[in-house]
C-alpha cells in the first residue's frame, strides 16, 4: 500500500511540476541567414547539461558546401571569449544540402545571451545568430 502511495505521489508531482520546468527553459527560436545564395538555419536544441547542442542546416543550389564547422564556428557568451565546438555530428563537407548537430561545452554560469558565429569562406563577415537566455 505504501509503495502505491509513493508511486502515486511521484506521478502527481511530475504532472504538476512539468509545466514549470518547461516554462523555466523555453525553446529558443530557429534563426536563418541567407547570403551569397546559401541559407544557414540554426536552432538551439539543448542548452542544459554538460554540452549545448545546435541544429545547423545549410541549403543552396549554386555551390558545394565545404564548411568545416569544427574550425569555422564559435560560441560567444555575453560578449566573452569565443569557444570552439567540441564536435560536429552530421553530413560531411560537400553537396548542396547539409545538416547536423554542432556541440559545444556548456557555458557556466548561465549567460544572459549567446551568439553563434559561423565564418564562411568568401563571405565578408561571419553569419551571426543571437539568443537572449535571461
Amino acid at each position: 500500500m505504501r509503495t502505491r502511495l509513493n508511486i502515486f505521489l511521484v506521478a502527481l508531482a511530475a504532472i504538476l511540476f512539468a509545466p514549470l520546468a518547461e516554462a523555466a527553459s523555453p525553446a529558443l527560436a530557429a534563426q536563418s541567414s541567407s547570403e551569397a545564395s546559401v541559407t544557414v538555419k540554426v536552432t538551439p536544441r539543448a542548452l542544459t547539461g554538460a554540452s549545448w547542442d545546435f541544429e545547423v542546416v545549410f541549403d543552396t543550389h549554386s555551390q558545394e558546401l565545404k564548411d568545416d564547422l569544427e574550425k569555422t564556428a564559435v560560441l560567444v557568451a555575453d560578449g566573452g571569449a569565443a569557444q570552439t565546438p567540441v564536435k560536429w555530428q552530421g553530413d560531411p563537407p560537400g553537396g548542396h544540402h547539409r545538416s547536423g548537430t554542432l556541440q559545444f561545452k556548456a557555458v557556466s554560469p548561465m549567460p544572459a545571451a549567446i551568439e553563434l558565429r559561423i565564418t564562411r569562406q568568401g563571405e565578408a563577415k561571419p553569419r551571426s545568430f543571437r539568443w537572449k537566455l535571461k
